[in-house]
């Protein structure tokens, strides 16, 4: 499994992958799952992985195919839109999964992946999407200004928490750093190396692109600044003032509860000869 990160901000786009390739608790490597394409001058996409290895390799293949020998068929090099793009690969996505199909579906292996794709062409403004498996896709908004895939959900509460539009694509990498480290604490399958790449808007060209190994000294820092920061922030929280008069909780009963009353208060009904029919006793 794998974590990938994407955020569509003001001032541009952050990209945040880890490295880890598994089959098996006994068998794991270590692959980039950030893919950067520039098939013009006027054009720039990156490309974020997750799922089978062997359907994103073969994808990406096609597409640097398609980038040196280009035809008229929609590429990147000649789409004029994002959404565009994100139509290409998916559509290539689908016949390289297609291909397989047969074979993996023998062996009970899934050959999905799930794709982030995000950039910029002069003249449209700068955009980040997420592709599915099915070749469909939906597109980062300025209320969800994130993409995930891969083991997205012990990252997600950091970014809900903190992430905003209007964050400086330095605080942005920040964040998604830590939404991977915080990945790494709760599922093994996900570890550094950790990408991290920023763009500014216009640019055409990605502003920075980093790699940190577990042992490095920014990410070790990092990691015990926001565990230090959370402990801190935990010893603040309000005391809970308890009162002793409601300290027995009293839950609202389940049917199942219920039943066995409602049978005791008909059998007393029967006991005491009460007469359904006309509400009087015999």
């Amino acid at each position: 499994m794998t974590y990938c990160v994407g955020l569509r901000l003001n001032d541009g786009l952050v990209f945040a992958s880890d490295s880890r390739t598994n089959a098996g608790v006994d068998y794991v490597t270590s692959y980039s799952k950030m893919h950067v394409f520039t098939p013009a001058e006027d054009r720039i996409f990156v490309i974020l992985s997750a799922g089978n290895l062997a359907t994103t390799q073969e994808v990406m293949n096609h597409i640097k195919r398609d980038i040196e020998y280009p035809t008229n068929i929609p590429n990147l090099t000649n789409v004029r839109y994002l959404f565009e793009a994100a139509e290409y690969v998916g559509r290539i996505s689908q016949e390289v999964q297609q291909s397989h199909n047969a074979a993996l579906n023998k062996t009970g292996v899934s050959g999905e992946t799930t794709l982030l794709i995000g950039g910029q062409i002069s003249g449209q403004e700068h955009g980040l999407m997420l592709i599915y498996p099915q070749g469909n896709y939906i597109a980062a908004s300025p209320e969800t200004p994130y993409l995930q895939i891969g083991e997205s959900k012990y990252g997600k509460p950091g970014l809900d928490r903190i992430v905003s539009a209007e964050l400086s694509l330095d605080e942005g990498a920040r964040l998604c750093l830590v939404s991977l480290d915080a990945t790494t604490r709760s599922n093994i399958t996900v570890g550094p190396p950790f990408e991290v790449a920023t763009y500014m808007k216009n640019e055409l060209a990605l502003k920075c692109r980093c790699t940190f190994e577990e042992s490095d000294p920014y990410l070790m820092n990092l990691r015990q600044s926001w565990n230090n920061g959370i402990n801190e922030v935990f010893k603040q929280l309000p005391v809970i003032t308890w009162n002793p008069q409601q300290a027995e909780l009293k839950l609202p009963q389940t049917q199942q509860q219920q039943q066995p009353q409602q049978q005791q208060v008909q059998a007393y009904g029967m006991q005491s000869g009460f007469n359904h029919a006309d509400g009087h006793h015999d």
